[in-house]
């Protein structure tokens, strides 16, 4: 049987498919799209938030059409550009729609169905107010069947206000605010003795107990059939029911049970169908078997996270899961289909759904197409009191038990960062160390505690986290888990080092006031690069940082994953997978290790180089590097792999392989051990050597791909081969320029020019002596285009670390002083011509201005790791041949005036310690 099984109603409305894959009846009709609607702000309205007593306002609530003067489309935050509104007010949005519907089945009940609605909401059918509810992320509903007009029009009205109180659930809803109806509502009937609520608990034996609640209008006999797989899981029972709510729980047992992983994510999809004299209702839902857990293996004394009972290494990244027209909300089900997609083509399996539940629909897809997921509980930011904990208490248990049947979502996170934990902490920012430990009290702490101990023992079969930290302050946790944002090799070597180091039962590291750490698991939730920068990364090459921070994790079997930040660029961070509109980064590993993605990174068996991701060589010598297995599969183990590996560079443009070989692996068990160490040669020649690693199976299949780099160096001034002579000439020394910007970077191993110009160089050839006679003038140099940012033409701004940054203010990115674009679909070419002695010689179109791991000069020579200086930039490689009617002339005067110009595509110049290829600017006489 298929999900959804209930037909979309019209592709005219926004969202037209049914809300709840995962619980579904197929009697229902969808009232997204145009309602009437009015806009108060906080001030006018408020003399009428609890009375009613106004009489504009029971005008409103009674349906007084007059009174709506705009539209907006719903299921949009009235602050998003979607809604039609696009204005981010507090205060209240009043809704008004009229609709005519009546069930299929005669006398069925009608119920009045909201996905979410920000923050509290009234709500009148035909005048009659028929409940409220408070809580901007979870679902409710009311059963209006006592007023509904099943032969006329009904207008429904709902009164939502969002005024940004201290005690709300808000999450990290600066990127845009989810104000009002943000999720589809929709009407639905169901019998007056109906199923209400159900939960599944798999064991991966096939055995699965299902606890239904169910409504019941009065007492009588009931049967609950379940059907999956096409009837061929089948399932009944049958008990007594007595009026009002019954709690029953029935086991079955699956034959041959089809476990759920991210890499078969099998579902069983089907219905349950309820029964008696009451007539039947029928809900169409799905279930997966598998297994969370922790688990220690092989005497160790600490656990790792297991799926199916075996270990798992977490891929995984934060996800805000916002969008730029929506906020929120997504404007199709095509588009939250495709976010999973575009985590999984990485090879990620798990995504954090950060301070926020996710939506149904995109938890199905997270189902069907099989990612994990870690989902958080949506914070408030105002001091932990009692109207804030009693806020925050049913908000998440309504989340929980929306999302309790999601096979993809194996952790609850209760809270993040301590927001909303810290008493009177504003003044102390938002994250970062220790010292605001002080502002976590321990009554706070007590509270904390208790919330886990409440989710565990609501969901034991699940991983719950206390608070996942910043400032090494867990209380009690399933995960130990821990944040940092730091960039540099050497850095972040060390503090992972460090992290390993004091993580083992009893340690009161990472833990506040005297708690201490248990055997749980150890496990980043939070890493990357935009935090551990002056003023932060701007938007700048992640791929450099990633690989070496990722090679790092896998060097210690005590890790079992971690949790990029994030997915997509939002708002004030810059460092996603993919741009904010999903168009894809570069990284660039393809072109050091052929057929390599950033998906050979998150692979389940892996090879670690223990190494830096550049060293500084000489040319001919021998380099020792160790390498690892890291291993959370077992689908090699006890067999021989082959490890292949070659050591190559970039000849101005041919690829050469300077040494090469092979060696059988025995891959073992789980973890990480030592496999060989590599002795590779260094070229005789200045170069970026790449050494890269290929892992294959029998079938010569490739596992996994990693590489490393050296900066080879050698004789630099002027040197002489068997054919000729090579000028070399530092990218800094030109006699003028005329571009209007201009700079130098990396310590002056780089020069720009902004906009049209030109670069000027007085270039001396060999004389006679040296070389009498001269048959060939070649020109060689590295340079790209050179696109200007605001702080390129108005100088650098900071933004101070605050709460408003963290809530989304604007990062003004061009302003950044770490800010260099990384390489993506966007290009920014220029036209550049040389020329010698006022003569054009060449004419080249740089195609962009690119950042990414190719960079590997630009990021080895970055003079501070905290603070990027056009790091990761690099150029394309020009050569142009001077003629031969010139080059007579040449041959006689011994010397001409070199021009480099630019349209107003403006150039970057690279020297011999920046970008991609170790070479200054070279005049290569033959």
């Amino acid at each position: 049987m298929a999900i959804p099984a209930a037909p979309a109603i019209s592709t005219e409305i926004p969202r037209p498919e049914y809300p709840r894959p995962d619980f579904e009846r197929t009697d229902w009709l969808n009232l997204n799209g145009k309602w009437s609607f009015q806009l108060e702000d906080s001030a006018a309205d408020a003399t009428q938030q609890g009375s009613g007593s106004d009489e504009a306002y029971a005008q409103r609530a009674g349906g007084a059409a007059a009174l709506f003067d705009s539209e907006i489309q719903v299921p949009f935050s009235w602050a998003s550009p979607l809604s039609g509104i696009g204005s981010d007010t507090k205060g209240v949005g009043w809704y008004r729609r009229a609709v005519q519907w009546k069930p299929s089945e005669e006398g069925a009940n009608v119920v009045l169905k909201f996905g979410a609605v920000d923050y509290r909401c009234d709500v009148w059918v035909n005048g009659q107010h028929v409940g409220a509810h408070q809580g901007g992320y979870s679902p409710f509903e009311f059963d209006v069947t006592a007023v509904w007009q099943a032969e006329q029009e009904n207008v429904i009205v709902v009164r939502a206000e969002d005024n940004d109180h201290d005690y709300q659930t808000r999450g990290k809803q600066g990127y845009g605010e989810i104000r009002g109806i943000w999720q589809p509502v929709w009407l639905e009937s169901r019998p007056h003795t109906h199923i209400r609520q159900f939960k599944f608990e798999t064991a991966i034996d096939g055995t699965v107990q299902l606890t239904t609640v169910i409504h019941a209008h009065e007492a009588g006999k009931a049967e609950l059939e379940l059907s999956f797989r096409e009837g061929a899981v089948s399932h009944k029972d049958e008990w007594e029911l007595e009026q009002g709510l019954n709690e029953h729980t029935t086991r079955f047992q699956v034959s041959d049970p089809q476990l759920w992983s991210p890499e078969n994510p099998h579902l069983y999809e089907g219905a349950l169908r309820l029964s008696g004299s009451f007539g039947e209702d029928v809900v169409h839902t799905y279930f997966g078997i598998r297994e969370i857990g922790t688990a220690a293996f092989e005497g160790r004394d600490y656990r790792w996270i297991t799926l199916n009972g075996k270990p798992v290494y977490l891929n995984g990244t934060l996800d805000q899961s916002y969008h730029a027209t929506g906020y929120f909300t997504y404007p199709t089900d095509e588009e939250m289909r495709d976010e999973i997609y575009l985590m999984k083509r990485l090879g990620l399996n798990f995504v954090r759904i950060h301070i926020k539940p996710e939506e149904p629909r995109k938890l199905y897809w997270a189902d069907k197409l099989g990612i994990l997921v870690m989902e958080d509980m949506p914070c408030f930011w105002g001091n932990p009191d009692e109207q804030a904990r009693s806020a925050y208490e049913s908000e998440a248990l309504e989340v929980i038990q929306r999302d309790w049947n999601h096979p993809s979502i194996f952790s609850w996170v209760m809270f993040n960062e301590t927001w909303g934990l810290r008493t009177d902490g504003e003044a102390a920012g938002v994250t970062g160390d220790a010292s605001q430990q002080r502002f976590y009290l321990p009554e706070t702490q007590e509270w904390v505690r208790a919330k886990y101990k409440w989710a565990k023992e609501l969901d034991p079969t699940r991983i719950v986290e206390d608070n996942s930290p910043c400032n090494y302050d867990h209380v009690e946790s399933d995960i130990n888990t821990w944040h940092f944002y730091l960039n540099g090799y050497e850095v972040v070597r060390e503090h992972l080092e460090e992290v390993v180091q004091k993580t083992y039962p009893g340690s009161s590291f990472n833990y506040i006031d005297g708690n201490v750490q248990s055997d749980a698991p150890l496990m980043n939730s939070e890493c990357g690069n935009v935090w551990g920068i002056q003023g932060g990364a701007g938007d700048s090459d992640l791929a450099w940082h990633y690989r070496y921070m990722l090679n790092e994790f896998r060097r210690h079997d005590k890790m079992c994953g971690f949790v990029f930040t994030e997915f997509r660029d939002v708002t004030n961070e810059f460092n996603g997978y993919y741009r904010l509109d999903g168009t894809d980064k570069k990284f660039g590993y393809e072109d050091f290790v052929p057929g390599m993605t950033i998906a050979d990174l998150h692979t389940a068996d892996f090879v670690v180089i223990d190494a830096p991701p550049c060293q500084t060589v000489e040319q001919g010598s021998t380099v020792a590097v160790s390498l690892l297995g890291s291993s959370y599969s077992d689908q090699y183990h006890g067999q021989q792999l082959r490890l292949e590996w070659e050591l190559s560079h970039d000849d101005v443009g041919t690829r050469i392989v300077s040494d090469s070989g092979s060696l059988d692996v025995a891959w073992k068990g789980y973890g990480v051990s030592p496999l060989a160490d590599l002795n590779p040669r260094m070229p005789q020649q200045d170069a970026v050597a790449v050494l890269g690693v290929r892992l294959l199976d029998a079938e010569g299949r490739v596992v996994t791909r990693n590489f490393i780099t050296f900066d080879v160096r050698g004789a630099q001034d002027g040197d002489t081969d068997g054919e000729g002579t090579t000028i070399r000439i530092p990218v800094g020394d030109f006699r003028e320029h005329s571009f209007e910007y201009m700079w130098d970077a990396l310590q002056g191993a780089k020069v720009n020019g902004g906009g049209e110009g030109r670069f000027v160089y007085d270039v001396q050839l060999p004389g006679q002596e040296e070389m009498p006679f001269i048959r060939d003038i070649e020109v060689l140099f590295e340079a790209g285009a050179k696109h200007l940012l605001a702080r390129n033409i108005e100088g650098e701004r900071l933004n101070p670390d605050g709460t408003d940054y963290m809530h989304g203010a604007s990062a003004n990115v061009e302003y950044n002083p770490s800010t260099y674009y990384m390489t993506d679909e966007e290009m920014h070419s220029s036209r550049v011509s040389v020329w010698v002695d006022g003569e054009q010689v060449g004419q080249f179109v740089l195609m962009d201005d690119p950042a990414d791991s190719r960079g590997v000069l630009s990021w080895h020579y970055q003079p501070v790791h905290n603070r990027l200086e056009e790091a990761g930039s690099y150029g394309y490689l020009c050569r142009a041949q001077v003629p031969g009617r010139l080059a007579a002339s040449l041959n006689h005067k011994r010397s001409f005036q070199l021009e480099l110009r630019a349209e107003e595509g403006g150039i970057s110049l690279y020297g011999r310690n920046a970008g991609r290829y170790p070479l200054d600017l070279q005049v290569r006489c033959r």
